[in-house]
This record gives structure tokens, C-alpha cells and sequence, in this order.
């Protein structure tokens, strides 16, 4: 089985592929996360986990839903993590959640794909978002047939700027950095519903038409990057930055 998290569809669009090429099941976590839903998961022999990169590491929600969710069945894993540009030492961490599972681990990959977080970076726009979907098409492959050949993802970098970095740098990260604090609508916001929709943590709720942020959040970058007005800002940081989700490349595609 695939199990995939995305806040902005990347992973999404990662695990479909993977599942597809590999004719296995598809497993939304954001619907799990969302509804708080931990009950057992039925996944067979190999398991499959595609992620976005948060810190340097697998996101703190997976990891959590992972430790309360038993995966009935599950003997191997594997971890696919798309990152904006690098993902640290995660395999490190990766390796200590399958052997908490129980599970023999079987490597991680790291895929290129768009930078999303433009609560600090700039999301690229949509013709560089494409070549870097494009360019990322080779790793795919790659991990691919790896995974119907049954074999092991080769070991990625491990230097000490890499085991800094999703070591002590990520509680640190998300302590100072993870807060939904600076979120904010404009007024061109229209009411639509669409971030509290999407928010896999219910941290976003509508007061007289307008969204509020609480105090649970992931920085997926759902809601300010979904948003059909733009309405949504992170402080100052996010103001003029393009938005970027996948699947508004697949409708330039389409055109």
C-alpha cells in the first residue's frame, strides 16, 4: 500500500504515480489526520510512505499518526520524501519509526519538487514549477524500480551539516517557526471555505465569513496556497510571492 501526505499536492501527485506503476492502493493520511481517524490500516507485506519534507524531516503529524495507527499486515517500508531542495540526515529518523513499527526499513528517497513554503522561500512560477516536475521525472523512475524490484533505496548523503540540520535544528524549527500566528485574509477573501476545508489539523475556522487561525498548525501551506482569491497572507513574508500547488499545473496542461 502507498500511504502519502500532501499540503500542497505534491506527494499527492508522487504516491499516485507509485501506486499506479506499482498497481497498490492509495491511502490519503490528510482525510485520517483530519478526522482523527487512528484505526487499524490493512496494508499488506510493503509499505510505501510519501511525504513533503518539514525541517529536514518527515512531518511531525505522520510520524504521530504512524506511532497511533497499526498497519495490519505491514513487514518492509519504504519512505519517499519530495523536498524544495534537500532533505538532511531524515533517513536517520525514518529508519527509528520502522523499527518502532516493527518493520524492516528499505531506505528513503528524496525527490525535487516545487518549493511550496513560502512562509520563508518563494514557490517558483508555473513554467519553472513544471521543468522541476519534469526534471524530477528520472528519480522517479529510479525509485520505481527499486520498489518492484523489492530492493533497498540507496543510502543518500549523510554529512554533519545534514544531521545538524534534522537533528537539532528541527524541534528547534518547530518550536520558533510552526505557528499559524502570522496568518491572515485580506479583503478580496470571499468566504469560500476552501482553507478550512483543507487544514488536515481543523486549525482554520470561518468567524462572520472570514477565516481564523488557531493554535494547532503544520505549515503545510494549504490554505494560503489553495486559496482561488489569493486572499490568504503569512505576515509580510508571503506578499507578492507566487503560490504554487500542483494541480494547477496539470489544468495549464490540460489546456
Amino acid at each position: 500500500m502507498v500511504l502519502y501526505f500532501t499540503g500542497t499536492g505534491n506527494s499527492r501527485y508522487l504516491a499516485r504515480r507509485i501506486a499506479e506503476g506499482l498497481d497498490m492502493p492509495l491511502y490519503d493520511l490528510n482525510t485520517c489526520i483530519k478526522a482523527g481517524d487512528t484505526a487499524p490500516v490493512q496494508t499488506g507485506q510493503d509499505v510505501v510512505l510519501v511525504t513533503p519534507t518539514y525541517a529536514w524531516r518527515i512531518p511531525r503529524v505522520v510520524s504521530q499518526w504512524l506511532g497511533n495507527t497499526e498497519l495490519t499486515g505491514a513487514e518492509r517500508i519504504w519512505f519517499v520524501m519530495d523536498c524544495g531542495s534537500e532533505i538532511g540526515n531524515a533517513a536517520k529518523y525514518n529508519r527509528q519509526l520502522a523499527a518502532q513499527k516493527h518493520l524492516r526499513y528499505m531506505g528513503t528517497a528524496q525527490i525535487i519538487m516545487p518549493e511550496n513554503y513560502i512562509a520563508m522561500f518563494h514557490a517558483p512560477q508555473k513554467e519553472q514549477a513544471r521543468s522541476i516536475v519534469e526534471q524530477a521525472e528520472p528519480a522517479l523512475q529510479k525509485v520505481l524500480a527499486q520498489l518492484r524490484a523489492g530492493q533497498e533505496f540507496s543510502p543518500l548523503r549523510d554529512t554533519l551539516y545534514d544531521r545538524f540540520m534534522s537533528g537539532p535544528v528541527n524541534p528547534v524549527f518547530y518550536r520558533f517557526f510552526v505557528k499559524a500566528d502570522a496568518f491572515r485574509a485580506t479583503d478580496v477573501c470571499i468566504g469560500c471555505g476552501k482553507c478550512v476545508e483543507l487544514c488536515p489539523l481543523n486549525n482554520i475556522r470561518l468567524e462572520n465569513g472570514k477565516p481564523v487561525w488557531g493554535k494547532h498548525c503544520t505549515h503545510c501551506m494549504a490554505c494560503i496556497c489553495y486559496c482561488p482569491k489569493e486572499a490568504v497572507e503569512y505576515g509580510k513574508k508571503s506578499k507578492g510571492k507566487p503560490r504554487y500547488h500542483f494541480e494547477a499545473l496539470e489544468k495549464q496542461q490540460d489546456v
